[in-house]
């Protein structure tokens, strides 16, 4: 069995050579920046409420019980002060340095985009993006907020009820999203696998349209495809990719930048 520096030159090199690596991330992505996983020790599904939590992010629940829906969104679901964390920044990094093709999160935090990255899918939406229910109005993370300061449930000016473009419970991904994906996975050249429990289905499904045979899995837990990864690592992810990104010399200069907030 290879130890960690090993594992992490090996990592390093396979970065280097990738022109279309894909990373695939769930919840432990964030967790570094202080946003927590839903599944995790201390993450809602531990936690007691009322309803399950699953209940609640459910589109039925939602239309029948807005108010309830939105004290534990806002309570659970928005963190406007987040960063983002190393994760984020050397995801940003490779992407920059034309070794990153695309990045693919089951997060809704919108923190990929504000390291950097450009070429984001995000399966579950994202609490950046909200519409009213009844005229299709638009509004950002920051005009909801300041809705939020009126009522716990926000209305647009026509009298809808303003709903967050997150995909929950009972709801389908949105096709577009979820094509872009599955192409940018089969075309790749690398598939990093971070942070995600690889339970949730159907976007857990979607790495087994990678076809290479660069499957690096980075996870604290085990998860249900830890035997077909070809490098695995338990360390934090952060840690993994800030590490791999510095032996093998990319993005030098980008880290020596002020990191972005």
């Amino acid at each position: 069995m290879m130890d960690y520096p090993e594992k992490l030159q090996i990592f390093a090199k396979w970065l280097s050579e990738s022109r279309r690596a894909v990373f695939f991330g769930g919840a432990g992505v964030s967790t570094e920046s202080g946003i927590p996983d839903f599944r995790g020790t201390g993450g809602l599904y531990h936690e007691t409420y009322s309803d399950p939590p699953e209940e609640i992010l459910s589109g039925d629940y939602f239309y029948r019980y807005p108010e309830k829906f939105y004290q534990f969104y806002w309570d659970k679901m928005v963190y406007p002060d987040a960063k983002p964390g190393p994760a984020h920044q050397a995801l940003a990094t490779l992407e920059k340095t034309g070794h990153l093709s695309a990045v693919v999160t089951q997060n809704i935090d919108g923190l990929h985009q504000a390291a950097g990255s450009g070429r984001v899918y995000e399966l579950h939406g994202s609490v950046h993006r909200s519409r009213c229910t009844q005229c299709g109005k638009r509004f950002t993370l920051s005009e909801m907020l300041a809705l939020k300061e009126k009522g716990t449930v926000p209305h647009c000016s026509c009298g809808g009820i303003i709903k967050p473009e997150v995909v929950l419970y009972g709801e389908s991904l949105d096709e577009d999203t979820l094509l872009g994906a599955v192409n940018a996975i089969r075309q790749a050249d690398l598939l990093i696998v971070g942070g995600s429990s690889l339970t949730v289905y159907p976007a857990a499904g979607l790495i087994q349209y990678y076809p290479g045979k660069r499957l690096v899995l980075i996870n604290k837990s085990p998860t249900p495809q830890d035997n077909e990864a070809d490098l695995l690592f338990r360390e934090s992810i952060g840690e993994v990719l800030t590490g791999a990104l510095k032996l093998a010399g990319i993005g030098e200069e980008v880290f020596n930048e002020k990191a972005p907030v």
